[in-house]
């Protein structure tokens, strides 16, 4: 029984990845097609690298993005795993059929439109894909590649100066003016990923430090809803207050909220110490506790 229900669970997770790779393919094929291949403009990535040689050579676009991505799954069958290599190429794949053998009509011709639209629909692309454990652009593969070999550099520099060399060439071959809109397309794109990925509430963790922490951390439960984790912890303190010989000891509560809830939750602290020293960090990802759910009274 307990095999069967994790075979069935491994199912519906598995359609789950396909349906949104699909769906992450078609919005992708609706941003090349409808708004940036007609146009001439570029996004970053391997994307962008096919778009450009596509341009300046003729040559088919579908073909050209499956051809310079298939290194990139190699990679990452190397250096992620197996099942991120077939997922990447699957959703790629998709991709590159619905170019194929799919043509979408023209949605405008106006520069600000297609920039923004193009890049929203090719964000959302790689966003949904992203969600299903696949990739559209074999990019950030090479970058965390590249990440542990130049140790000075992370991954996002590394995507960065990628993308960097892809628009001075934009602007060498097309045009500073191509160039300066496909950067648009490429901003667009990005938001759009990280809204589909990490969603509108964009979790954020919070530690606060507070004499009146047991206070602080009730308050937290009651009116915001949410975990606490308390840290056993030491601090030094200045001025009068201060103790040269040692630290003092102190509960360190850690919560994660929303950054719509920021604002109550710095209110809930200030009314009961407006001393209290909070420090925040923004997550990409949660996963059980009370981050999703509301707390039981």
């Amino acid at each position: 029984m307990e095999k069967r229900a994790r075979n069935n669970t491994f199912s519906k997770s598995l359609l789950k990845d396909i349906v949104l790779m699909t769906i992450g393919a078609l919005c992708a094929a609706l941003g090349l097609e409808c708004f940036l291949v007609p146009n001439q403009l570029l996004d970053g990535g391997v994307t962008g690298i096919s778009l450009l040689i596509a341009d300046i050579t003729g040559w088919n676009l579908p073909v050209l993005i499956l051809i310079i991505n298939i290194p990139f799954i190699i990679l990452g069958y190397k250096q992620v795993s197996k099942n991120f290599a077939v997922k990447a190429f699957g959703a790629i794949l998709g991709l590159v059929l619905i170019l194929q053998f799919t043509h979408f009509p023209i949605i405008s011709h106006d520069k600000l439109l297609i920039a923004t639209f193009g890049g929203f629909f090719l964000g959302a692309g790689i966003g949904f894909a992203m969600r299903g454990g696949g990739v559209l652009d074999g990019t950030e593969v090479l970058a965390l590649f590249l990440s542990r070999k130049i140790r000075m550099m992370q991954i996002g520099e590394l995507i960065l100066v990628i993308n960097i060399i892809i628009f001075g060439i934009a602007a060498f071959v097309f045009g500073i003016e191509t160039a300066l809109y496909s950067i648009l397309t490429y901003m667009a794109a990005s938001k759009t990923v990280d809204f589909i990925t990490q969603g509108i509430e964009e979790y954020t963790a919070v530690t606060i430090v507070s004499e009146k922490n047991d206070l602080i951390r009730k308050a937290i439960i009651k009116h915001l809803e949410r975990g606490v984790t308390i840290y056993k912890g030491k601090r030094g303190l200045t001025g009068k207050k201060a103790n040269l010989d040692g630290m003092n000891d102190i509960d360190i509560i850690v919560t994660v909220v929303t950054k719509l809830e920021m604002s109550k939750l710095r209110d809930v602290v200030d009314e009961i110490d407006e001393s209290a020293f909070l420090t925040t960090h923004s997550i990409g990802s949660t996963k059980g506790g009370m981050v999703k759910k509301r707390a039981l009274h």
